[in-house]
């Protein structure tokens, strides 16, 4: 194994919600290579689960199996070499399926390009924001819905709720990160349904919300992984740097000095933080105790081997 999380051909049934059958049907139309498992069994990774789902959502949409496997197809041979097929979203519109990237949207098995008003008017009734990151895989299908700016998308992954636990659905969302950042919100969502005190799950999730420009929920998201786990030096320093954000200094500060007890070896940010909203408040003397406690930390972190 490379540390890749995998899944086997009966969690990516169970996770799909359909039969072992039907997921390597669609692993032949899509053109994976289910990977050699335990005991003779087949596995897949996480990004070949993704197109094994989008795969179901075309199919679903009404593309005939036969344009599937041949857009699957089209598109290893159109994206550089080192471009994942993740890296395009695929819209369904009527009998056709639409390619859509950062820098133009086509149709992956005729290669026709589509101008600039046919592509947003047909993200439009796929339910897809065509402002959104290209990156972000989005399966069109059954339920499209437009999601509206900073919101979680209306559909959840499609995964059995009953088939995860809260750390699995934890490891689904770090995941989910890097692809897919709508969805990893709800995977979060998910893994804390499984569990309310899963500290680390309300931290990433806070951490989403608030580069979402989220902060009520970013804040509320920070205050449970404090509560949950007070310990953690991560979860102190993110709630004092949101605290900033929402205009709360006097807040912030006694979140930075938390930061500061849990972890004094790798409180050079926190320090760092601590000393300059120390000097905008005019206590010049502490703002520069913390600030040469950063610069220490700093020089020590840089001379370790």
């Amino acid at each position: 194994m490379d540390g890749t999380k995998h899944f086997s051909t009966r969690d990516a049934a169970r996770i799909l919600q359909s039969t072992e059958a039907r997921v390597m049907s669609w692993a032949r139309l899509g053109g994976l290579q289910p990977l050699p498992g335990p005991d003779g069994g087949t596995e897949f990774t996480f990004q070949q689960l993704l197109l094994l789902r989008t795969t179901r959502g075309l199919l679903e949409a009404g593309i005939p199996a036969r344009r599937v496997k041949r857009v699957w197809s089209s598109l290893r041979r159109q994206l550089k070499s080192d471009l994942p097929l993740t890296s395009v979203r695929i819209l369904a519109d009527g009998d056709r399926a639409v390619a859509w990237d950062e820098n133009a949207s086509w149709q992956p098995d005729s290669g026709q390009f589509l101008l600039d008003f046919e592509a947003e008017e047909i993200a439009e009734r796929a339910g897809a924001d065509a402002d959104s990151p290209a990156a972000t895989l989005r399966l069109v299908g059954a339920h499209p819905a437009a999601p509206r700016a900073g919101a979680a998308p209306a559909e959840t992954p499609d995964v059995a709720e009953e088939s995860l636990s809260a750390e699995q659905w934890f490891d689904l969302a770090c995941e989910l990160e890097e692809t897919s950042p709508m969805e990893a919100r709800q995977a979060y969502m998910q893994a804390i349904a499984a569990d309310t005190g899963f500290a680390d799950a309300h931290l990433n999730l806070g951490r989403l919300e608030h580069e979402a420009g989220d902060l009520g929920k970013a804040e509320a998201h920070y205050q449970r992984a404090v509560q949950c786990n007070p310990e953690d030096a991560t979860a102190h320093f993110n709630l004092a740097v949101l605290l900033e954000d929402r205009g709360r200094p006097e807040e912030a500060l006694q979140a930075y000095h938390q930061a500061i007890l849990r972890d004094p070896d790798g409180a050079g940010d926190a320090h760092y933080n601590l000393g300059l909203l120390l000097e905008a408040r005019g206590r010049r003397e502490d703002a520069m105790r913390h600030l040469m406690a950063a610069r220490r930390l700093y020089e020590g972190a840089s001379s370790r081997p």
